[in-house]
């Protein structure tokens, strides 16, 4: 099954009329559906026109990076190559040996091992890396464990 090329064109029709009406200067759109890829790139890159977006136009995300980067890592779980439990060492080695401040008000050097390592589920739960029971962290363990990922 393609992608529906009337669908399509609404979703272009819909995106141009916010491109019009000013709430956004440009948009990039990407559809993807079991291997076929449609990208539609509408408008400028500043309010009062100018360049126009191209499909490889850089945007700031701001406040949208965090749920977008959650909607990515859960993908990543549904396909068992992350596991919500597993420490984020093997995809950010940087993170591996961190120390913590052994007192909150402590001064900057004075530091020890962390005693724990952070989760994939940390950041996405806007939790500090302390396990809660219930949580997702239970929810659809991959039976084989995380299939490789290339970082």
């Amino acid at each position: 099954m393609s992608l529906s090329k009337a669908r399509l064109g609404r979703m272009h029709d819909v995106m141009a009329g916010y491109v019009e009406r000013g709430d956004v200067p440009g948009i990039v759109t990407l559809v993807s559906r079991r291997g076929e890829v449609h990208v539609d790139a509408i408008g400028t890159k500043a309010v009062a026109g100018g360049e126009p977006i191209q499909r490889d136009t850089i945007f700031r995300i701001a406040s949208l990076t965090k749920p977008i980067a959650a909607a990515a890592t859960m993908i990543l779980v549904e396909e068992c190559r992350l596991r919500l439990d597993e420490p984020v060492d093997r995809l950010l080695p940087e993170l591996a040996h961190r120390t913590v401040l052994k007192r909150l008000a402590g001064p900057l050097g004075d530091t020890v091992p962390a005693n724990r390592p952070i989760t994939v589920s940390h950041p996405e739960g806007h939790e500090r890396a302390t396990p809660r029971p219930g949580t997702a962290e239970a929810a659809r363990p991959c039976r084989s464990g995380p299939r490789p990922i290339d970082v």
